[in-house]
């Protein structure tokens, strides 16, 4: 294989010539390897990941018990029959489980948008109805029924999506549709509108804790127990997705534990692998007796697979034995403040929000420059000097830039990413 480094620019003619784009422009940046909350090319040159991979790598890069668990697991069992089940996978469902008690069922796939896909569907089977709601910033997939519940991007070009989704709009602290008007009734108003629009079949509301491609929006405490109360008058099932919010990173195991309300149907992803593709779908035991009842089918190539299994049970064991979701509120504490910090120090921050190692900084307006690229602007400025931040940049979240470290983020690295940051908004806007 020929080195990146020769030729030039022959590694990046491949690329261009050979790979298909999917909805991002490719990084300048090429690792060659990584470590711990470090990227490097084969120059040598480091670059700090504060994005954790594609938000999922909340261990840090290569950490070394997970790849020895790879290693051990890709030498023992690493694929099967979907209908065999092996300890990796039942060891995994039972620790999940331990974690949320009342989510005792459990099924493990390969990503976030397939445990999406299965989540709404479970839902359809098990209510005998097919209409979906979701919020107008969510992200949930690429598949069909959870593009369908993706309002953020990806809505254009493709010919109509599946029928009977509906958005409303989630609640905005910062940007509030309405002066004056609280989230209570901003909630109230939107289900009626739901209501008047539905055909009498909601089968389920999907939502993010926080709605993260969406511009980092925490839902207000309180807001899941009234969004439950809708759900339950009208027969839906509250379907949380928690592809970047689970395993910790915001402070308790599971977003919606800080809220004491637990959804019908939970969905993980992303950090659960920590890197490796795996996600699982949690449900109750009642909808699971339904879902058997009704013949609930969502059979595929990679469910329930030993590999993945295993790696997700050593990520669960090293999260809670290294108490990281404690960590992450600590760490969240540091990381908030300095981006404080950096609000007072630049004017064309306006606000600064988020949970443990979540956060979101969202840009103004400076003269005739708009947040949006200032904010891109920003990211690549970023880049040049040395720190991964906000790389995702596509869709109606563009004036925010999402910062989301590894959870074992150490306090230098986290105040020397914010030195870059400080630097990068200080050679776009000025300080």
């Amino acid at each position: 294989m020929a080195d990146i480094n020769d030729a030039g620019s022959s590694f990046q003619s491949r690329a261009d010539r050979h790979l298909l784009r999917f909805g991002c422009d490719f990084a300048r940046f090429v690792p060659v390897r990584a470590s711990g909350c470090y990227l490097y090319d084969a120059s040598g040159a480091r670059m700090l990941d504060f994005t954790s991979g594609q938000m999922s790598a909340i261990l840090g890069h290569s950490h070394p018990e997970i790849v020895a668990t790879i290693r051990h697991a890709s030498g023992t069992l690493d694929h099967l029959y979907s209908a065999m089940i092996s300890e990796p996978v039942v060891g995994l469902a039972t620790e999940l489980a331990k974690q949320a008690p009342d989510l005792s069922k459990v099924m493990l796939l390969s990503t976030g948008g397939e445990a999406n896909e299965a989540a709404i569907k479970l839902a359809k089977t098990v209510t005998g109805k097919w209409e979906i709601v979701t919020f107008t910033r969510s992200y949930h997939g690429v598949t069909a029924g959870s593009a369908a519940a993706t309002f953020k991007v990806g809505r254009t070009g493709v010919g109509p999506m599946a029928p009977g989704y509906f958005a409303i709009p989630a609640p905005n602290a910062y940007r509030p549709r309405f002066a004056g008007v609280d989230w209570r009734r901003e909630l109230d108003d939107a289900f009626d509108q739901v209501d008047a629009q539905c055909t009498g079949n909601l089968a389920a509301f999907i939502a993010e804790p926080i709605l993260s491609s969406g511009g980092v929006i925490d839902l207000p405490l309180g807001y899941l127990a009234a969004l439950k109360a809708h759900c339950e008058a009208r027969g839906m099932l509250l379907i949380l997705d928690e592809a970047q919010t689970g395993l910790g990173r915001t402070g308790t195991m599971f977003a919606f534990q800080r809220d004491g309300v637990s959804p019908d149907i939970l969905t993980l992803s992303k950090t659960l692998g920590a890197g490796m593709a795996l996600s699982a779908v949690m449900t109750t035991e009642k909808v699971s007796a339904v879902a058997d009842d009704r013949k609930f089918f969502f059979y595929t190539t990679h469910v329930n697979d030993p590999l993945p299994a295993a790696v997700g049970l050593k990520v669960l064991e090293i999260v809670q034995r290294d108490r990281l979701a404690e960590r992450a509120v600590v760490a969240g504490e540091r990381l908030a403040a300095g981006l404080l910090r950096l609000k007072q120090r630049h004017a064309s921050i306006g606000d600064v929000r988020g949970r443990g190692l979540l956060r979101g900084i969202e840009f103004t307006n400076v003269g005739s420059r708009d947040a949006t690229s200032i904010s891109n602007a920003v990211t690549e400025a970023a880049m040049d000097i040395g720190l991964a931040a906000n790389l995702v940049r596509s869709g109606t979240s563009g004036g925010t830039m999402r910062i989301a470290p590894p959870l074992t983020v150490t306090d230098g690295e986290l105040d020397e990413g914010l030195d870059l940051l400080d630097r990068a908004i200080g050679s776009v806007v000025g300080a």
